[in-house]
């Protein structure tokens, strides 16, 4: 990505098609359609690139198999479309995952679950199938689609699931879905936005719209950094903020657009050692209430969650709830008869979804993750709800809106565009005292670009050694984050650029850790700061870790 300074530049100098108002997945991908139809196109966004709901998933890129349970079909079969796009846009980003589900005491597998996933297979497959309505053409028609599923019997589950082998498992469904770092995918689609001439920044807080005749015409912002306002003029605004939305311009939004309420919805997921809970592939782990959650193999840890709440508390910092840290301990424990404790938890984060609330109490569901679309007097285009798997899909409606009010001849083209290089750990080059753990994440993370994290690291020594002893990630991403990446805080790097504040925040919150500081120390040498900074920008870090929960208390907290 451009530089920072120079894309606030460009904001005073030009004039713009299209400004995009938020920066976490479907900000970036309103950004990426928009510039490859031709628009020039500028995006803000408040905090950091992916800081709210996007940094904050599952990490699953899925059909939503327990949709099927609500026999919302049209929501699946989007989503299977758009999971078999992403996988062979970014293959080394977007990867297929197995999944099990497991039964037990000679029992097979259940019959009526059986169904569901003769009909998720069917589904995905029929996809593929030429002339299906509504379908986009891709990449000479080959789009990914996974292995039937199947069942296993009880040696491969144990194999696949060794944390489950206690349980005596009798057999298992083997299905498949994919799986991504949400946080990299924002970036690596806020890159090929900018290869196609959009300009980006973070840290600018959009204060309003600017408007001629009652007409959008731009917004006025505030530089978070420098503390300036400044003004973008564009013909056209898309709010693109998540559970954010209905905070520009509410009063237009609710009394004009019939807008349905946007009902935050909390989410907390758990982190461990894969040697505390060893998985190889996914598991789906019964839970309370009727409810199933995920256990999945994630960047060398083991990923636990979601809970799925109402939330109503402020949005700045969420942290995980200490219900529902105790609710995914409990199912896990019981599930694969282990004694998991707060200590063994190795990071913890919790994030709101933008679900949609239709106000009707006709309807038994009341609540969607479809995405939902709407256009006040002003122009501005909000585009709200859905989710991570289905952003290019709501991209795809905001700047088709655009589209159709201009009159233009400019079809949407984000199913051709791939999402960065692919590259394999096979195909990059390293030092001898770089990992092979190293390479397989920087392919999986940055893809050919991984070339630019690995020669920094042969330059220098010191950024050939990993931040933290545990895991993979290099000193020499710290550079690229802050040279390429516009990071501009310790947190982001730990919290975005890595994901080591949810992966590792044993070590990195704690009070004497020394990691946050060489970290700090890396950042200063490009962002010019002195000794007195540094020691600010540990303290910042060390607040904001606090405020959003990473290494959550080792007894639950009582009244």
């Amino acid at each position: 990505m451009i530089r920072r300074e120079d894309a606030l530049k460009a904001f005073a100098e030009d004039e713009y098609d299209l400004v995009v108002i938020g920066g976490g997945i479907t900000g970036a991908g309103v950004a990426l359609d928009a510039a490859t139809r031709g628009y020039s196109v500028a995006l803000v966004e408040r905090e950091d690139f992916a800081s709210g709901t996007s940094s904050r998933s599952s990490k699953l890129v899925h059909g939503g198999l327990r949709y099927l349970q609500n026999f919302d079909l049209g929501l699946v079969r989007e989503a299977l479309l758009e999971r078999s796009i992403l996988v062979k846009l970014a293959p080394h980003l977007v990867r297929p995952l197995p999944l099990l589900v497991s039964s037990f005491e000679n029992k097979r597998p259940d019959r009526m679950l059986g169904m569901g996933l003769n009909m998720y297979d069917r589904m995905a497959r029929e996809l593929k199938r030429p002339g299906k309505r509504g379908r986009e053409p891709f990449m000479g028609d080959e789009d990914w689609s996974p292995e039937k599923h199947r069942i296993i019997e009880a040696e491969e589950v144990r194999e696949l699931l060794p944390a489950l082998a206690p349980r005596e498992p009798t057999a298992a469904y083997l299905f498949y879905d994919c799986q991504t770092d949400d946080v990299r995918l924002v970036l690596t689609v806020l890159g090929e936005a900018e290869r196609f001439g959009a300009v980006c920044a973070n840290r600018c807080r959009v204060e309003e719209l600017t408007t001629d005749q009652g007409r959008a015409v731009g917004v006025r912002c505030t530089d978070m950094i420098a503390g300036d306002e400044f003004e973008i003029r564009a013909a056209n605004v898309i709010n693109a903020t998540g559970v954010w939305a209905d905070q520009i311009r509410p009063e237009e939004l609710h009394d004009e657009a019939e807008l349905p309420v946007i009902r935050p919805s909390r989410g907390t997921h758990i982190t461990f050692a894969t040697e505390s809970l060893t998985l190889n592939v996914g598991a789906i782990v019964p839970a309370g209430g009727g409810r199933s959650i995920f256990a999945l193999p994630w960047l060398g840890r083991t990923l636990v969650g979601t809970t799925d709440n109402d939330y109503e508390g402020p949005l700045e910092h969420i942290p995980p709830d200490e219900t529902d840290i105790d609710y995914l301990l409990d199912a896990v424990n019981q599930y694969f008869r282990t004694s998991l404790a707060r200590e063994d938890i190795t990071g913890a984060y919790a994030g709101v979804r933008p679900l949609i609330s239709t106000g009707d109490p006709k309807k038994s569901v009341d609540i969607s993750r479809k995405a939902e679309l709407y256009e006040t007097s002003s122009g501005l285009v909000t585009i709200t709800g859905g989710k991570l798997t289905t952003w290019r899909r709501m991209a795809k409606l905001a700047v088709d809106r655009v589209v159709e009010r201009e009159g233009r001849d400019a079809p949407c083209r984000t199913h051709e565009i791939p999402l960065g290089l692919s590259a394999t750990e096979e195909d990059l080059e390293a030092p001898d005292s770089v990992s092979d753990a190293t390479r397989a994440l920087l392919a999986h993370r940055y893809g050919h670009a991984a070339r630019d994290v690995l020669a920094l690291a042969a330059e220098d020594e010191r950024l050939a050694q990993p931040i933290s002893p545990e895991l993979p990630d290099l000193m020499a991403e710290v550079v690229i984050a802050t040279r390429k990446e516009q990071a501009l805080t310790v947190a982001d790097v730990l919290m975005r650029r890595t994901r080591l504040a949810i992966l590792d925040a044993r070590r990195m919150c704690a009070a004497e850790a020394i990691e946050p500081r060489r970290v700090a120390e890396v950042m200063a040498g490009e962002l010019g700061w002195d000794p007195a900074r540094v020691d600010a920008e540990v303290a910042a870090w060390h607040e904001e870790a606090a405020a959003e929960g990473f290494a959550p208390a080792r007894a639950a907290a009582t009244a």
